[in-house]
């Protein structure tokens, strides 16, 4: 073998495992979504389920709910899960009145506005979602304050 095709074959060698390594580096699986650390709609539906029970059982929010029948509740329940769904990266689409205009003329306290929090919190810590996904969850709707609370 001449000098010139082992230099040849040693470029050739090395490109190949450069691109071993770029491919083993860039091909992996990309890191699961909120939606799927969630357990996807059915275990966002859990953790909905849960929080709107805890809503209705406080005393600090259940006033807003107790005219509710239970094709309204199951409504609300279908409409927040949807929205978590959509917000969290899954394949579902929220339908409902955007919040401003859901909101419209119920004058919810920043009082409420915690005890809510409080019991998504609370329905999340009860299907053991880690911290990081509870944290990132309550980040991408936290947002939604200004368009509930005062309106």
């Amino acid at each position: 073998m001449g000098l010139r095709r082992g230099i040849g074959l040693l470029v050739v060698l090395s490109v190949a495992a450069l691109n071993l390594v770029a491919c083993a580096t860039t091909t992996g699986d990309p890191p699961p979504t909120l939606y799927k650390r969630l357990g996807g709609r059915e275990g966002i539906a859990l953790v909905v389920g849960d929080f709107v029970t805890s809503m209705a059982g406080d005393s600090r929010v259940n006033a807003r709910f107790k005219d509710m029948k239970g094709p309204e509740i199951e409504k609300l329940k279908s409409h927040l899960t949807d929205q978590i769904c959509d917000a969290t990266g899954g394949p579902c689409s929220y339908l409902g009145r955007d919040m401003k205009t859901a909101h419209k003329g119920m004058k919810i306290t920043d009082a409420e506005w915690n005890a809510t929090v409080e019991n998504l919190t609370k329905a999340l810590d009860k299907h053991k979602v880690d911290p990081k996904d509870r944290s990132e969850l309550l980040g991408l709707l936290g947002p939604m304050k200004a368009d509930i609370v005062g309106q």
